[in-house]
């Protein structure tokens, strides 16, 4: 029987994330209804990780087995002729037996979109946090390296995702203004070998508040040591966030 390594694109907005829900439209519950309809039996899905509702993914990676003659690109086309267009297969292949993609992810990468100053832009407000503050990035550049390396990222960390360990290591955090005349977009980008539950989201908050001038960059130091999700900034909205890439060693 194939294991199949999927490479998805979805946009949240519609979805109450990936998770599979009893009265909720997911993307886990779109696949598996898709694959359904094509091998004819029900087929577990497996993520690489849970995105919440309304969060985006540019390179989210899924795997399942099933007792099919499709090969990759076969299985491809099938599934995006049985999937709404605001999810969509980029990439299927054979995977190694015993491919899983949750528990054979070695690291992930996610970007963040913020739109400040004066006007939201309209047709971005989906997919960008609109700031109404005009955003200093270096700053906020600044205070993004007391958070690479290997740390407890407990300030950073929602309720409701018990872990065995809150150490994580970020490989890159990166702060860029984007777009026209030098206003149109700060986007955060971030590589870690692991995320705790809405992680991404609070360091984003937090960073904002140095952004704005609330904060100094040396406080975003004092919040890591102090491993109390109190102390941190607040989370930010959830359709500013991009999954890109997840990593693995060997598939």
């Amino acid at each position: 029987m194939p294991t199949y390594k999927l490479t998805l694109a979805y946009e949240g907005t519609a979805y109450a994330g990936w998770q599979i829900q009893t009265n909720a439209d997911t993307i886990q519950g779109n696949l598996e209804s898709a694959i359904q309809r094509i091998t004819g039996y029900a087929v577990r899905v497996m993520g690489s990780g849970r995105t919440d509702s309304g969060v985006h993914a540019l390179g989210q990676v899924a795997s399942f087995s099933a007792d099919s003659r499709l090969d990759g690109n076969e299985m491809l086309r099938a599934l995006n002729g049985n999937l709404p267009l605001d999810i969509r297969v980029l990439g299927c292949q054979i995977a190694k037996d015993g491919f899983h993609a949750l528990r054979d992810a070695t690291g992930k990468r996610y970007r963040y979109h913020i739109r400040d100053g004066d006007l939201p832009n309209l047709f971005r407000r989906q997919y960008s946090w609109y700031v109404p503050d005009h955003l200093d990035e270096k700053k906020m550049t600044s205070a993004g390296r007391f958070l690479l390396g290997r740390h407890d990222f407990s300030s950073f960390e929602a309720a409701g995702a018990p872990r065995a360990t809150s150490v994580r290591t970020v490989s890159e955090l990166d702060v860029q203004r984007r777009g026209g005349e030098g206003r149109e977009e700060v986007r955060l980008e971030v590589h870690a070998d692991g995320f705790l539950y809405n992680m991404v989201r609070n360091m984003v908050g937090t960073l904002v508040e140095v952004g704005r001038g609330a904060r100094p960059a040396e406080w975003v130091a004092e919040v890591l040591k102090a491993r109390d999700r109190q102390v941190a900034g607040p989370t930010a909205p959830a359709h500013g966030l991009f999954l890109v890439h997840v990593d693995y060693d060997d598939v």
